[in-house]
């Protein structure tokens, strides 16, 4: 065999290879666990927007944590630029803008996720610190203009909420009060999406339904808040049949 044609079916087999992994992914789901990670640094499985997000240790365990109390409001990522073109490509700019322009709360990008529209994506969270927040949120519906939605659990607060984030203003959807989230205590936090439909579960009961204008279509993630000092681990996302 000729090295153009070894090469030509090298490269075709890799493509092939990223095909079957990409539908795995829409078929399966994706869970992401950080046990391949590297503590101290940022994680390779998500893109960090925001904030500082970086993966650390819980005894013997890695997970992602934000750390608000290092982190300056309206301050995006490191190397946002770059994170943009890696999340929407030659439509980065957009993005971009909105980002650098609102960079108001700490969010992390799931890199596997292109287009999210039914399913379920859940995460296992802890309230470390944080005298004003400690938010948790599980991000969804990312737009290339920075618009999104997130589920938010605060375990200073004990409620619920369904967040709205467009054209740079925050608003509150749904807010559920009396939801017992103790700090220093894991936690599940749990979305389930069908079209426009929203439901929230906290440690396994659903206290958030509501129905969106519009059927969800985007990126999702992790949301936090000013200086909340939260971890993260066993992010899951499962497309419906």
């Amino acid at each position: 065999m000729s090295m153009k044609r070894r090469i030509a079916t090298m490269a075709m087999t890799s493509v092939a290879v990223v095909a079957l992994l990409s539908y795995a992914i829409a078929g399966q789901g994706l869970k992401i666990d950080f046990t391949d990670e590297t503590v101290g640094a940022e994680p390779k499985s998500f893109l960090s927007v925001v904030g500082i997000w970086r993966i650390e240790t819980d005894g013997n365990n890695k997970v992602l944590v934000v750390d608000g109390r290092q982190w300056k409001e309206g301050q995006a990522s490191a190397g946002i630029a770059d994170k943009a073109r890696a999340l929407y490509g030659d439509r980065y700019a957009e993005f971009l803008d909105r980002v650098q322009a609102y960079a108001y709360y700490p969010y992390t990008v799931a890199k596997d996720v292109a287009d999210f529209r039914n399913g379920e994506i859940s995460v296992r969270f802890e309230g470390i610190s944080g005298r004003i927040d400690q938010g948790a949120g599980i991000l969804f519906n990312l737009k290339t203009s920075g618009d999104y939605l997130a589920v938010r659990a605060n375990p200073l607060e004990n409620n619920l909420v369904l967040w709205k984030f467009e054209k740079g203003k925050r608003s509150s959807v749904k807010w559920i009060r009396d939801t017992p989230t103790a700090t220093r205590q894991w936690h599940d936090l749990k979305v389930t999406i069908a079209g426009p439909k929203v439901e929230a579960y906290l440690d396994g009961k659903r206290y958030l339904e509501h129905v969106l204008p519009e059927p969800v279509s985007g990126r999702v993630g992790l949301w936090s808040k000013a200086d909340s000092h939260m971890f993260f681990d066993d992010y899951t996302v499962t497309p419906a049949d």
